[in-house]
């Protein structure tokens, strides 16, 4: 509603800076990364020898399902284990969604924090394809062809997450390619299907939520594309002018409370845009009832680099605020995995409803003018390490936002941010600074926050739940 909409624009430009500062961190869960999931079908060793279902790499994205149910999506799995650098170390895992029960429950007295968070695997559900996908023959790449065992021709065709799983004739975006490169997940409102964004195209899609069947592929600017796929995305880089950066696709969805309006935020720039040392990617907002699509500029964090060469954060997730308002996380690549201190892990507003979509404008002084203006929402490393949490032991791939489900802490009625780490499905490391080594489980990180703290939060509808609300 337009009166809304100046009401809460006006309430966030009178917002302090310092009203971030009542989000508050309730709770820690996590998930063993030594454990395999429920597809034991898939069971056997990739190429690299990791078991093709281990439990890892879950925290790429995540969503509420409703009561206590979410779902998380790996991405193209277990690529951290080099073997054949050809294929920049993928393997012919198949694409998966887990499906999670989250149970948020008061902590004991003394706890150091207000509530436990308690993570379980429910499902296991594999992506597929009713039409034949391309997969890659492994021809001089030093491995063998990369169709999946498990394709039943004719009625099921598996998504992998090997690089080289695509027509070559055909530009990057092409939906028939096998190679699946899945950073970002959202559930419908009905519950039924989930939207999933990639990086290899990179490319939007709606599966069954129930099968893993693909449904529908949505239309995307054929300027997103690279016109000469390669099996490494550094080769992508050095083959093409215009299009994605290698591996820097679709890294976020966004679904309105309402559901017709779908959010899609690229990593990093274009390679027209400015590439690796650019300073402005662009969010796309799609309408589902008619397939347009609309660009934005949005500016990301510079974080160091020369000044002919400077280095910025990336977008890793978004979340719908409400019709016209995001969460963006950004972050850069310290942390637990990079053998470094977590330093940049930041959570953004960023509005639409007054924005200046790009049109065909390209470049980076052309997105500058265009730029949306974003407000800082939450410093997640400051928040971790004023409850104690080690700045070595915060993940550097924190990849995944989702609200859930409001609880009750001290009389008042809080909204829920989960917050889900990438671990490369590493069960455990062994960096600079964890020289003996420590566990690498999937982590989840819950905040609180209330209508002050986020104006015009509107919570999408989910499934009553019979056991109510936690309460602390």
């Amino acid at each position: 509603m337009p009166g809304r909409r100046v009401l809460t624009l006006a309430l966030l430009l009178a917002l302090p800076a310092a009203a971030q500062a009542t989000v508050r961190l309730l709770a820690i869960g996590q998930l063993d990364a030594h454990r395999r999931d429920l597809s034991t079908a898939t069971a056997a060793p990739l190429e690299n020898g990791v078991p093709g279902n281990r439990l890892g790499g879950l925290g790429s994205a995540i969503d509420q399902v409703g009561c206590g149910e979410f779902v998380a999506l790996p991405d193209r799995g277990p690529n951290a284990v080099e073997f054949d650098r050809a294929i920049d170390n993928t393997t012919s895992y198949i694409n998966r969604i887990q499906t999670l029960e989250m149970a948020l429950q008061p902590a004991p007295a003394g706890a150091p924090l207000p509530f436990t968070l308690r993570v379980s695997l429910r499902a296991t559900t594999l992506l597929s394809s009713r039409e034949p996908l391309a997969y890659g023959s492994g021809h001089g790449l030093g491995v063998g062809d990369g169709t999946p065992a498990a394709n039943q021709p004719g009625r099921r065709y598996y998504f992998t997450g090997r690089s080289d799983g695509y027509d070559p004739a055909q530009p990057s975006s092409w939906p028939g390619d096998g190679r699946l490169d899945p950073e970002s997940v959202r559930v419908s409102r009905d519950g039924r299907s989930v939207f999933v964004g990639e990086e290899y195209g990179p490319r939007i899609m709606r599966f069954d939520r129930g099968s893993g069947v693909r449904q529908q592929v949505y239309a995307l600017p054929a300027a997103l594309a690279v016109a000469h796929p390669q099996p490494r995305g550094h080769a992508e880089d050095q083959v093409n002018r215009s299009g994605r950066v290698g591996n820097h696709g679709i890294e976020g969805l966004a679904l309105t409370p309402d559901g017709t309006v779908l959010y899609a935020a690229l990593q990093g720039p274009l390679l027209q845009d400015g590439g690796k040392h650019g300073g402005y990617t662009r969010i796309l907002r799609i309408d589902l009832a008619t397939g347009a699509v609309r660009q934005f500029a949005y500016p990301l964090s510079r974080i160091g680099g020369r000044a002919h060469k400077p280095h910025f954060t990336g977008i890793s997730d978004i979340v719908a605020i409400d019709g016209d308002s995001l969460l963006v996380d950004e972050r850069d690549n310290s942390g637990l995995g990079s053998g470094t201190v977590a330093r940049f892990k930041q959570v953004f507003r960023v509005d639409f409803a007054h924005a200046r979509p790009l049109g065909d404008r390209q470049g980076q002084a052309a997105l500058a003018v265009v730029a949306l203006h974003k407000r800082p929402f939450l410093d997640v490393v400051a928040a971790l390490t004023r409850h104690g949490v080690d700045a070595a032991d915060i993940p550097a791939k924190l990849e995944g936002l989702s609200f859930g489900p409001d609880v009750r802490w001290r009389g008042r009625l809080l909204h829920t941010l989960y917050i889900s780490s990438d671990n490369d499905f590493l069960a455990d490391l062994h960096d600079r600074l964890h020289p003996d080594g420590i566990d690498n489980p999937n982590r989840f990180y819950v905040f609180g926050f209330t209508e002050t703290d986020l104006p015009g939060f509107s919570p999408a509808a989910h499934p009553a739940c019979a056991a109510g609300q936690a309460r602390g």
